[in-house]
């Protein structure tokens, strides 16, 4: 058995709804403009190719207390449904990318807009933009046998009470299942994998003591302040 140089991080992990044992985080995929409205506004229209994106595992948080982060003076929230996958493959169509489904939770893609906006001007990468730490702050995940396919469900976001985000995931430009065969023939998809899958419009700053408060029909909550 090898020895480690230094402690080895600890493994991501997030809570299963009902369930005692964990869903170990293996890779965070984001699909970016996935709801019409918000791809308007955000300048693009129409059914293009999905932009995907990533961030580490250890971007996903728990806490009730986010903190703003270092390099931005304009923090965005966007709330989206989250995939967890329980299985995966390469070159999936639709059916088999449904089949690969554990469960679903309550997501929120945290994003520096400043540094975003910048970087799509040069046609740079988006990773300080979009992989910070506690960049995705994330609810309990809700398995499949617990519920539906959340196939036709209201999303929402509140700022201070304030609704902010209202939309439902039958507005998505691809579906659950279109996303992930779109993904799979990029990657080989695992069991362990999280696919945000983009969020309505309605996007805005945050700003610090401010408490956000989100949910989706049939898949849970998710509360936390920015600090």
């Amino acid at each position: 058995m090898s020895n480690w140089v230094f402690a080895a991080a600890p493994r991501t992990s997030l809570p299963v709804e009902g369930l005692d044992d964990r869903f170990p985080v293996r890779r965070i995929y984001c699909v970016g403009q996935n709801y019409a409205e918000h791809a308007r506004e955000m300048g693009v229209s129409g059914r293009a190719t999905p932009v995907f994106f990533d961030k580490p595992a250890d971007a996903l948080t728990m806490t009730s207390e986010v903190p703003y982060p270092s390099g931005t003076t304009n923090l965005h929230h966007e709330v989206e449904l989250v995939v967890a996958l329980g299985s995966g493959g390469r070159d999936l169509d639709a059916k088999q990318s449904e089949a690969c489904i554990y469960g679903y939770a309550v997501g929120v893609d945290l994003t520096r807009r400043d540094l975003q906006a910048a970087a799509k001007k040069r046609g740079a990468p988006w990773t300080t933009a979009k992989g910070f730490d506690n960049s995705a702050p994330i609810s309990t995940i809700r398995p499949l046998g617990d519920s539906a396919h959340p196939t036709n469900a209201d999303i929402r976001l509140a700022v201070n009470g304030l609704m902010r985000q209202q939309g439902n995931t039958a507005e998505m430009i691809w579906s659950v299942p279109e996303v992930i065969a779109e993904l799979s023939r990029l990657f080989e998809l695992k069991a362990g994998d999280l696919l945000f899958t983009g969020t309505p419009a309605g996007v805005g700053a945050l700003e610090r003591g401010d408490l956000v408060g989100c949910s989706i029909e049939g898949v849970g909550t998710l509360a936390f302040t920015i600090v």
